[in-house]
């Protein structure tokens, strides 16, 4: 099949352009690879030579096939000579100046019909193109690291973007091995947008002293289903990285405060604390593996207190159930009697409020997080109150661990951590499809190839429920007063009216 561009040009050999360069040449497609910097062309074709070579050894790739491809990467030394190809890529330092400065020459330099495409993340296609006398022939065209693995581009119409343009890019994506989502002009585009929630929200979890890096991570892996906590991702991403695209995102959208970034993160950029690569971030690092504490066992209890649990608990059968099968005394009285654990399990309040709104004794009141059904999930979470008593939260710890099941207990916290946290995401989505700035089918993907979630965030708000993830978010902005939590337009009509969050109005 012909590809959708026959000559493409690659200005930057770095990482990002040394990955595009080789799934473009794959895909058929000559290729100018250049770069200001000496020796970096050539050492970027030498690279993705190797893995041509490595993909031949392993019978991946035939020789023919690697040698064709090889043919078709080509060094070039000056940036007239990528004035017949059809599409330029962009993917250098993330400086609008010299991004504009570039776009500028290299207009003047190609055919009137040429695509130029920039490859940015975290700036303005629309200010990019200001100033170039075909901006319509100009669009984003963003790539995840390392692009031969990461198999999802954005493209991304600036304001005067021509459509056929970006639908021109998706179909060549497609021929690259990739898939393609459309978005608008808006910072971060989908993935870097829809990511705010995760890392920004734990970050808000730790500066309140619920919980510390690591039982964030243990919570949100085994309770939630991510494949890494958000300090370990951040920690792989490393802050010199994703700290400024917060701070970005955050002033991009005159300080929205769904996307506050955190002084946690700011100070430990500031001491270079950024992650795996130097050796230390949110863990330390010896020969690349981080270095972590196993759990404290669960607590040894000689004799149970029976158990009460609130009649407004979510899940209340479940926890019911849960308890009969862990072997518990079960009080059924209208309120407990003074012997008693008792148990709340709220969304979006913390026990503090519970137990006063209720009129339990505080002393003996323990929160579970009931959102996500046990048996789906490979970690049980307590809450404690400020009056809590130690006797209590062990008692409560040793119960629900009777069965092997692996326990947290965090300090008092509206939403736990992964209510506040899986609200915050499906809030930013579903507001993401309230401003149109993609499908809520492209979202999914994008989210999902993007960022790895164990689900888009529209479908994880489908899973728990829109109600109750609006139950969550109003119940937070009670407890904390802060417009971060309001819901979006997008999810409080379909929650109101039991709507999938997926549906796209017609």
């Amino acid at each position: 099949m012909k590809p959708v561009y026959t000559n493409v040009g690659i200005v930057g050999a770095g990482a990002m352009g040394r990955g595009i360069a080789q799934i473009a040449a794959q895909a058929g497609s000559t290729v100018k690879l250049f770069d200001t910097q000496p020796g970096a062309v050539a050492k970027a074709r030498d690279a993705v030579f190797a893995q041509w070579d490595k993909l031949q050894e392993k019978g991946r790739m035939d020789a023919a096939q690697v040698a064709g491809q090889k043919a078709r990467l080509l060094a070039t030394d000056s940036l007239q000579s990528l004035s017949d190809c059809d599409l330029i890529i962009e993917a250098v330092v993330e400086r609008l100046d010299i991004k504009k400065a570039l776009f500028s020459e290299l207009e003047s330099l190609v055919r009137p019909g040429a695509v130029l495409a920039t490859n940015t993340s975290s700036l303005s296609v629309t200010a990019i193109a200001a100033g170039l006398k075909r901006p319509q022939q100009f669009a984003g065209y963003h790539f995840f690291n390392p692009v031969p693995l990461m198999k999802v581009v954005e493209a991304v119409a600036g304001l005067k973007t021509d459509p056929a343009i970006c639908a021109n890019l998706a179909a060549y994506a497609k021929q690259m091995g990739h898939t393609a989502v459309q978005a608008q002009d808006t910072p971060g585009f989908i993935v870097n947008h829809a990511g705010r929630g995760y890392g920004t929200e734990a970050l808000r979890i730790v500066g309140e002293g619920v919980a510390d890096f690591v039982t964030i991570d243990r919570i949100l892996r085994d309770q939630a289903g991510f494949k890494l906590g958000p300090f370990e991702l951040m920690d792989l991403t490393a802050l010199d990285v994703s700290h400024p695209v917060m701070e970005s995102i955050y002033q991009q959208y005159y300080e929205e405060p769904r996307y506050r970034p955190s002084v946690i993160t700011a100070q430990r950029l500031a001491a270079g604390v950024v992650g795996k690569k130097v050796g230390e971030g949110f863990y330390r690092y010896v020969d690349g593996v981080a270095q972590i504490s196993p759990e404290p066992p669960a607590p040894q209890v000689d004799e149970m207190p029976p158990v009460w649990v609130s009649p407004r608990a979510a899940r209340r059968a479940e926890l019911l159930a849960l308890l009969k099968s862990l072997g518990a005394s079960i009080e059924t009285g209208a309120s407990p009697s003074p012997a008693a654990l008792t148990l709340v399990a709220p969304l979006g309040f913390d026990v503090t409020t519970v137990a006063v709104v209720e009129r339990l004794d505080p002393a003996r009141t323990i929160g579970i997080d009931m959102l996500v059904d046990d048996a789906a999930t490979k970690r049980r979470v307590l809450a404690t109150n400020p009056a809590t008593r130690s006797d209590m939260r062990d008692a409560a710890h040793a119960l629900f661990a009777r069965d092997g099941k692996a326990v947290s207990v965090i300090r008092d916290s509206g939403g736990f951590v992964t209510q506040r946290v899986v609200a915050t995401i499906i809030n930013i989505a579903a507001d993401m499809c309230q401003q149109r700035i993609c499908s809520p089918k492209d979202l999914e993907t994008a989210v999902t190839l993007g960022l790895g979630y164990p689900l888009g965030p529209l479908a994880m708000g489908d899973r728990y429920g829109p109600a109750n993830v609006l139950e969550v978010l109003f119940n937070m902005q009670t407890v904390y007063g802060d417009p971060r939590y309001r819901p979006s337009p997008w999810l409080r009509r379909r929650g109101a009216i039991g709507l999938s969050l997926l549906h796209e109005e017609s």
